[in-house]
C-alpha cells in the first residue's frame, strides 16, 4: 500500500487543478472513483475546442472555468473557457507574440494561476498581468525586465506565478535578487530574494516549510536554494550545475530536496535542515538515473517516476537514488501526472502523438490503455496533462480535448 500523504485541504480541492502541477505543484491528483483501465481507442472525448492560439501552457481549472494562454495575432492572450463546453468565455490580452531564442518556439510557455477572484499569467517577454476571474479585467501589471531588471533567458520566461497567502511570488532575475514577492492584489513589491541572484532559468517556485521556517525553492543553472517567505532571505544554497536549460520544478519531502535536469546532467538529492539558526545543506548524491528535460518528475511515497533521457520511463528511489526500473521501448519522451493509482503519460511527439495510462507502482510499467491524440498541432506537445474533476485535459496549441476518465 503506498502511503500518499494527500492532506485534507488537498483532498477538499481534489476537483479543481487551479496551478502548474496542481494544488500543491507536485503533479498529483487526489481524486478516486476514475478508470482503471481505458477501451481501445482511449477514454471518451467530452469536448474538444479550437483557436486558442499558440503556445505550450497547459490549463488551470476552477469553479466553472479553464483558464490557459495562447498567441493569438499580433499578441498574447489569457483565456477562460466554460468548463462544461469550452466555450470562450473571456480573453485578454497579455503581451508580446514571438518565439523568443532559435527554434521557433512561439507563444506563452505559463500556467495561469487562479487564487480565489484573481488570474495571473506570465508571457514568454516578461509581462505579468493580475486579472479578474470572473471578467477578465486587468487589475495590475508589472514587466519583468522594466520593472525588475530581469534578463530574458534564452527561450523566454516560462515560469509559472505562485500564490501564498497574500504574496504573489515569481521569479524575473536581476542583481538586487531574482525572486520577488508583490501583493497580490496591488502589484505592490515587497520583497526581493536576498543573496540570490544567479541567472533565471524556466524552473517553477515551490512553497514548503523546512524545520518550521516557510521559504520558497528555486532551481537555476547555477544552484537550488530556498529563500525565507517572510522577507526573501537566502536560507541555504546548494552549488548544483546544469546545462543548457533547467526546467523540471524542484521537489520537497521530509527534509530532502530533489532536482533533475536534461542534457546529460542528471538528478541530484540534497538533505536541508537547520540544528541551530542557520539552514545546512549537503548533497545525499548525484546521479545521472533521471535525466529530465521538461516532461516533470512525481514523488508517490517512495519512488520518484519520469522520462529519462536516452533511457525511457523510470522509476527511481527518493532516498538512496537507485533505480528501481526503467521502460524505454513502449512510449517515448514526454510529461506526466498522477491520480487514482495512476500515471498518464504523455508523449511529446509532433505527429503520432500517443497518451497512456500506467499503474503508479514500484513493480514495473504496467500499461492499462493507450490512444493516439488527434488533431495534433505537428508541434511538441509540451503542455502536461491535467486531471480534475473526473476528466482529462490535453492542450496541444491552439487545440484543448477534454476527456472522460470518470468510472461509471
Amino acid at each position: 500500500m503506498l502511503a500518499l500523504g494527500f492532506t485534507a485541504a488537498t483532498i477538499a480541492a481534489a476537483a479543481d487543478w487551479a496551478q502548474w502541477r496542481g494544488p500543491n505543484r507536485d503533479g498529483l491528483c487526489a481524486e478516486t472513483g476514475l478508470l482503471k483501465s481505458w477501451p481501445a481507442g482511449g477514454p471518451p472525448l467530452a469536448w474538444e475546442v479550437n483557436d486558442l492560439g499558440g503556445g505550450y501552457a497547459t490549463v488551470s481549472v476552477v469553479g466553472d472555468r479553464i483558464y490557459t494562454a495562447g498567441e493569438q495575432g499580433e499578441g498574447n492572450s489569457v483565456i477562460a473557457l466554460e468548463r462544461a463546453t469550452g466555450r470562450v468565455v473571456w480573453s485578454t490580452k497579455l503581451g508580446k507574440a514571438g518565439a523568443p531564442g532559435w527554434g521557433g518556439f512561439g507563444g506563452p510557455r505559463c500556467t495561469p494561476t487562479v487564487a480565489g477572484d484573481l488570474v495571473y499569467a506570465i508571457g514568454q517577454y516578461g509581462e505579468l498581468a493580475c486579472y479578474e476571474a470572473a471578467s477578465g479585467k486587468e487589475v495590475w501589471r508589472k514587466h519583468f525586465v522594466t520593472d525588475f531588471g530581469g534578463r530574458l533567458p534564452e527561450w523566454g520566461f516560462s515560469e509559472s506565478p505562485l500564490v501564498d497567502g497574500d504574496r504573489l511570488l515569481c521569479t524575473p532575475g536581476g542583481s538586487d535578487g531574482i525572486v520577488v514577492a508583490l501583493n497580490k492584489r496591488t502589484g505592490a513589491l515587497l520583497w526581493r530574494s536576498q543573496g540570490f541572484t544567479d541567472p533565471v532559468q524556466y524552473s517553477s517556485l515551490v512553497p514548503v516549510e523546512i524545520d518550521g521556517v516557510r521559504q520558497y525553492l528555486q532551481l537555476t543553472m547555477a544552484s537550488v536554494g530556498g529563500v525565507a517567505a517572510a522577507d526573501g532571505k537566502l536560507l541555504w544554497r546548494a552549488e548544483r550545475k546544469g546545462s543548457v536549460a533547467v526546467i523540471p520544478t524542484p521537489i520537497y519531502h521530509d527534509r530532502h530536496v530533489y532536482v533533475s535536469s536534461g542534457y546529460g546532467v542528471g538528478c541530484n538529492l540534497f538533505k536541508v535542515g537547520r540544528a541551530s539558526a542557520d539552514f545546512a545543506v549537503e548533497q545525499v548524491y548525484a546521479n545521472k538515473t533521471i535525466k529530465n528535460h521538461h516532461g516533470g518528475v512525481t514523488l508517490l511515497g517512495d519512488h520518484l517516476y519520469g522520462y529519462s533521457d536516452g533511457d525511457g520511463w523510470t522509476c527511481q528511489e527518493f532516498k538512496t537514488g537507485n533505480l528501481v526500473w526503467q521502460e524505454k521501448d513502449k512510449l517515448r519522451k514526454g510529461a506526466l501526472a498522477y491520480a487514482d493509482g495512476h500515471f498518464y503519460l504523455r508523449e511529446e511527439e509532433k505527429s503520432g502523438s500517443k497518451v497512456a495510462l500506467i499503474e503508479a507502482t514500484p513493480a514495473g510499467y504496467r500499461e492499462k490503455g493507450r490512444f493516439e491524440q488527434p488533431d495534433q498541432s505537428g508541434k511538441n506537445t509540451w503542455a502536461h496533462p491535467v486531471i480534475a474533476g473526473g476528466k482529462l485535459y490535453l492542450r496541444d496549441q491552439d487545440v484543448l480535448l477534454c476527456y472522460d476518465v470518470k468510472a461509471k
